[in-house]
C-alpha cells in the first residue's frame, strides 16, 4: 500500500475523471435534457433556493437512487446515458460523487464548478424553498 492520500488527493483524481460545467454550461445542458442533482442538505436550499427544475436527492443516498438494480431508485435517474449534473454548496463533495457515479457507469455524470453559490453568483435563475 501506498502513502495515505490527502482529501486534496481525491478531489484532483476524481476531478480528471469527470466533466465539470461552469454555471452557464450547466444552464445550457439543463435546457438541452441534463438532470441537475442538488445534493445540499434542506436547510441549505431553504436558505438560499435552489436551481429551478433541479431535483433534491441527500448525498448519502445518491447511489441507491440512480441505481438500476436498487430497490430505492428513482426512475428518473437511472439511465446511464443520462447527463446528470451534481450540484453542492461549493463544488466539492460534488465532484467526488460524480466520480463515484463514474464507477458505477454513468459516463455522463459531472458536477458545477463553484456549485450552487457560483451558479448564484453568476446571477442564474434561482427559486426560493421556503
Amino acid at each position: 500500500m501506498g502513502r495515505p492520500l490527502s482529501a486534496q488527493d481525491l478531489l484532483d483524481a476524481a476531478r480528471v475523471r469527470i466533466h465539470r460545467h461552469s454555471p452557464a454550461q450547466a444552464l445550457q445542458a439543463q435546457s438541452e435534457g441534463a438532470i441537475i442533482l442538488d445534493l445540499r442538505c434542506g436547510s441549505d436550499r431553504t436558505a438560499e433556493g435552489s436551481i429551478p427544475d433541479s431535483l433534491p436527492i441527500a448525498l448519502s443516498v445518491l447511489p441507491w437512487r440512480v441505481d438500476p438494480a436498487s430497490p430505492s431508485r428513482d426512475e428518473r435517474l437511472t439511465s446511464r446515458e443520462a447527463t446528470l449534473i451534481l450540484v453542492c454548496n461549493d463544488g466539492f463533495s460534488s465532484s467526488l460523487a460524480a466520480a463515484n457515479l463514474i464507477e458505477m457507469g454513468f459516463a455522463n455524470a459531472g458536477d458545477l464548478e463553484g456549485g450552487y453559490r457560483a451558479w448564484a453568483a453568476a446571477g442564474l435563475p434561482v427559486e426560493s424553498d421556503s
